[in-house]
């Protein structure tokens, strides 16, 4: 038998407290909320904590899990050849707890900007979707299913809450 492959990642919407959002500017995909594969034994807390750390230098914790969403295409990373697989992506808002603002080897900038400007800065077509997932959250976690052939776009095939 062979197991299929699939990256499994989280992502971290991290609040400060007086109504701002923790943004990072990724080098390949503008500004996004920080996030990334899991490393293999890692839990998705744990995961989440760490990426939230190696990209912006902020310390943060969990507070709770608002969406699961799955890019279920295999499409071309940014070297046009290696194929990336199915993704299943672990949103949770998470509060800031300390640490100091601080560009890494994947980021470019890190910054805390208003809740209501977030959308201002996200030009990714799926990030734009999820962030707006956690803007709409009414207490029931979201499953999307989407597709993408590039990373500028998304066409989403299925959004439930559960």
């Amino acid at each position: 038998m062979v197991f299929p492959t699939h990256i499994v990642s989280a992502g971290g919407i991290v609040e400060d407290g007086h109504g701002n959002i923790l943004l990072v500017k990724a080098h390949d995909d503008g500004w996004v909320y920080p996030g990334g594969i899991t490393e293999v034994g890692e839990n998705l807390i744990d995961g989440v904590i760490r990426e939230i750390k190696e990209e912006s230098g902020i310390d943060a914790s969990v507070s709770h899990l608002i969406s699961v969403v799955s890019n279920t295409a295999v499409h071309k990373w940014y070297d046009g050849v290696t194929d990336v697989p199915t993704k299943v992506m672990f949103d949770f808002v998470c509060k800031l707890e300390g640490g100091e603002l601080a560009a890494s080897e994947e980021t470019s900038e890190c910054r805390w900007v208003p809740k209501e400007q977030v959308l201002d800065y996200i030009t990714l077509p799926a990030i734009r979707m999820r962030y707006e997932a956690y803007l709409n959250f009414q207490g029931s976690v979201n499953y999307v299913e989407y597709v993408t052939a590039t990373t500028s776009e998304c066409n989403i095939k299925l959004h439930r809450h559960v």
